[in-house]
């Protein structure tokens, strides 16, 4: 049995042939206090694997020991002057030969311990063990100076032979009987005080590149980076990726890029699962991704396309926002409302009508500072990514949600993917960007610090279509008149921001008519880009007919004529009647 001491004074060379004699897997790769601990383990767990290959070092050993006899021959020589003690001499050699064969702690002891006459031997006997041992001493002066004269040469062999005996009295006290049953405690006895509860061990499975995961990249200021799941609103999880600072230069990766990639488990000391293998960025190519153009660098256009809103999944509130006011790929636009005027609800509808006629874009439904009983109707009831940040939560988790959010959108918008943000609302996250914002001394009316709004105003103005492909479009929500003069602040801010307006009116919701749209404040500049010239046409007339009428009178009257069409084509088709 090895003690960790004889280990640790070896060499890696001998420890890995000890490793190859029990055939322990990839000694090779381990390092020298691995291996001693390898070693160990797999001699406590396999104890007769070391005892097959016991027996030939002893034979080794014995063939390499000097031999004893040539004492007995010189005796016989000297034994011939005491002939008359010869069956004494007899008795007295047997007795010398028998500590040769046993252990060598008991011929220790009975080298050092003198020799005492038994009370039943004869006085004879005594004299007769006197004289033998004056010969033996004689003997061994004379080998003593025979070994002293010979070459240096042969001193080797012999410190072989000391160490080899060491090494056999350091193993000896581990010994235990076959029949005793094995203690497994008993070989880690000497092993430094090393708590070997938490070791690592190798496994006997490989799981590396089996795993595929995917997550969005949220860089540290050190240089390296997570992947954020979904699952965790993309906050800190036990499900994050680590990605290190030389795949990020490698990739030319920048927070918000969704990565999809292969990971292995953590080894010793590791907490997260590292990435070894980039598959994806943003659903493409790795190569195709390190060649882009940045977002702020990409030329921003009018809205060319728009979103159909009437025909899959349709209703009257998508109807009327597809004639009155349309949107388009890269619109920026504001739905403006006071308390319980159903926003939230046409937001939905919204968000239904795009995934249902438009499946090539990607949507997120980013809720800030709302209730949680709405988060968790709009997951279950919208087709899109639903990222949360209830009301019962900190400022700086609003900020950090909407920051990773609006970055996402951004590198996807650089790999030519259309994106649509549904924000909910716009008013409470402007609330939390001045919670979080450092005081800068110039404080608004209202409470609002200068250069509060101005983090907000960058994330409602990323909305842009761009040239030569993709889109990102917003639809945020804004509270007025809710009696707070910060709302009114954070409005006035936004107002004239958006190329797209949507107003709803509290007195058409107090009737109960939904939706209830402010026909005659809502609109969209440029609308004729989106709209063909026959649909502008008949919507110019339908616009000067409601001018007339208030906001209720043109709501119920729209109400019933659409009620009554299946469609927007039937709509303006039963407007010459």
């Amino acid at each position: 049995m090895f003690e960790i001491a004889q280990l640790k004074e070896k060499k890696l060379t001998e420890l890995q042939d000890i490793a190859k004699q029990l055939n322990i897997s990839k000694f090779r790769s381990l390092k020298k206090l691995d291996l001693v601990y390898q070693i160990l383990d797999h001699q406590a767990a396999n104890p007769d694997a070391l005892k097959q290959n016991k027996p030939q070092k002893e034979d080794k050993a014995q063939k390499s020991k000097p031999k004893r006899e040539r004492i007995q021959r010189n005796k016989k020589s000297n034994d011939q002057k005491t002939l008359e003690f010869k069956e004494d001499d007899k008795k007295a050699s047997s007795k010398k030969e028998t500590p040769k064969t046993s252990e060598a702690p008991k011929k220790v002891e009975t080298q050092n311990k003198p020799e005492r006459p038994k009370k039943s031997e004869r006085p004879k006997k005594q004299e007769s063990e006197k004289k033998d041992a004056n010969t033996l001493v004689a003997e061994n002066n004379k080998d003593t100076e025979k070994k002293q004269d010979a070459p240096k040469e042969t001193a080797a062999p012999k410190q072989t032979d000391t160490q080899r005996r060491n090494n056999k009295n350091n193993s000896q006290p581990n010994k235990t009987n076959p029949n005793q049953k094995r203690n497994p405690n008993q070989d880690k006895g000497n092993n430094g005080n090393r708590d070997n509860r938490n070791r690592y061990k190798e496994p006997d499975f490989e799981f590396d590149a089996i795993i595929q995961s995917e997550g969005v990249l949220d860089v540290m200021p050190d240089g390296y980076g997570f992947l954020r799941s979904s699952d965790y609103n993309y906050l800190s999880s036990p499900d994050d990726i680590y990605v290190s600072q030389s795949q990020i230069r490698l990739f030319g990766l920048k927070k918000g890029d969704t990565v999809l990639g292969n990971v292995r488990p953590p080894k010793e000391g590791e907490k997260y699962f590292p990435l070894i293998k980039v598959n994806k960025i943003n659903g493409l190519d790795p190569k195709v991704v390190r060649d882009r153009v940045a977002f702020e660098h990409l030329t921003p256009l009018f809205p060319e396309e728009k979103f159909n809103l009437a025909d899959k999944q349709s209703t009257i509130s998508t109807r009327i926002m597809d004639l009155f006011c349309p949107i388009g790929k890269g619109q920026r636009g504001m739905i403006v409302s006071q308390p319980k005027t159903g926003k939230t609800m046409l937001l939905k509808d919204v968000a239904n009508a795009i995934a249902a006629n438009h499946p090539e874009v990607y949507q997120m439904i980013l809720l800030i500072d709302e209730r949680p009983e709405e988060v968790t109707d709009m997951q279950r009831n919208v087709q899109g990514e639903v990222i949360a940040s209830t009301f019962d939560k900190e400022a700086h988790e609003h900020v950090k949600i909407a920051d990773i959010v609006l970055e996402k959108a951004k590198r996807l918008v650089e790999c030519g993917h259309d994106v649509v943000i549904l924000l909910d609302s716009i008013t409470r996250l402007a609330r939390a960007y001045n919670t979080v914002q450092p005081a800068s001394g110039k404080i608004l009316s209202g409470g609002v610090d200068a250069n509060a709004l101005h983090r907000p105003k960058r994330f409602f103005g990323a909305a842009r279509n761009i040239e030569n492909g993709g889109s990102l479009s917003i639809i945020a929500t804004a509270l007025t008149e809710t009696g707070s003069k910060m709302d009114e602040v954070i409005f006035e801010e936004f107002k004239g921001t958006g190329n797209m307006e949507l107003q709803l009116d509290r007195r058409i919701s107090n009737r109960r008519i939904f939706p209830a749209i402010d026909l005659v404040s809502s609109s969209t500049r440029r609308d004729d880009i989106l709209l063909d010239d026959n649909t502008i046409q008949r919507m110019w007339i339908m616009r000067k007919y409601l001018a007339d009428m208030n906001p209720v009178e043109a709501m119920e009257f729209i109400n019933d004529r659409f009620k009554k069409t299946r469609n927007n084509e039937e709509f303006l088709i039963s407007m010459n009647s």
